[in-house]
């Protein structure tokens, strides 16, 4: 595909391609995960290597709102050039959870908005949108966590994990797994309210995987660092 003057042509030309990827067996896989649509993200990753960078379509792939289209545009956006509303627009948009990380790892924490966006989405009452600052807050945690408050965070999670909505519950708990990883002295308490509050403590996990369940995930990879 060579680029085209023509937005909507090439528009047309590229959601073509991702209506002939889609796949039965793969969308069936994903609904029951949440996110409708049935595209191998290897073949999209390939895709968007040859498109390359190209945020005019980027934003026309988003408009769609179509599942494939949107995955695809986050990889080929430019994630610095976005301001920061636009990237809360963009956080109460990304409904499916395969769109809602992609845009949180590859957009979001590339952007020099990502700690303002980070505090102001942790409180929201949009579970979705809050769950976006958890989840930046735990790569806080493993990347930069001088000047976080981990005592604070366990508090808010002790308090409220049991509780929220599914994907901001994921989100908590994948804090909270963080903190008891990277942080030796929270590691007690952290490994202490997974026991407690036992979320995921069934989550089905595959062979060869590790558990989500807080206290197992701290033990498996503070073992493998300890090897």
């Amino acid at each position: 595909m060579t680029r085209s003057t023509d937005i909507e042509q090439t528009l047309t030309d590229v959601l073509g391609e991702l209506r002939a990827l889609d796949d039965p067996r793969i969308r069936a896989v994903n609904e029951r995960h949440g996110d409708d649509h049935g595209v191998n993200l290897t073949k999209l990753r390939a895709t968007a290597k040859r498109i390359r960078t190209y945020p005019e379509l980027s934003a026309a792939l988003w408009a769609t709102e179509d599942t494939a289209a949107r995955l695809l545009a986050l990889l080929i956006c430019r994630p610095k050039a976005f301001d920061a509303a636009e990237l809360d627009t963009m956080v109460r948009e990304s409904d499916r959870p395969k769109v809602h990380e992609w845009f949180v790892n590859y957009v979001v924490k590339k952007s020099p908005h990502a700690e303002e966006l980070r505090t102001s989405w942790m409180n929201d009452p949009d579970p979705v949108v809050a769950a976006a600052g958890w989840a930046l807050t735990s790569d806080r945690v493993a990347k930069r966590p001088d000047d976080l408050d981990l005592t604070a965070l366990l508090d808010s999670i002790e308090r409220e994990m049991v509780q929220a909505p599914p994907r901001l519950q994921w989100a908590m708990n994948t804090c909270l797994a963080t903190i008891g990883i990277e942080s030796p002295e929270s590691r007690s308490r952290a490994v202490d309210i997974g026991e407690r509050l036992r979320v995921l403590e069934d989550y089905p996990t595959s062979p060869g995987c590790t558990s989500p369940y807080a206290p197992v995930w701290i033990a498996e990879m503070v073992r493998r660092r300890a090897v």
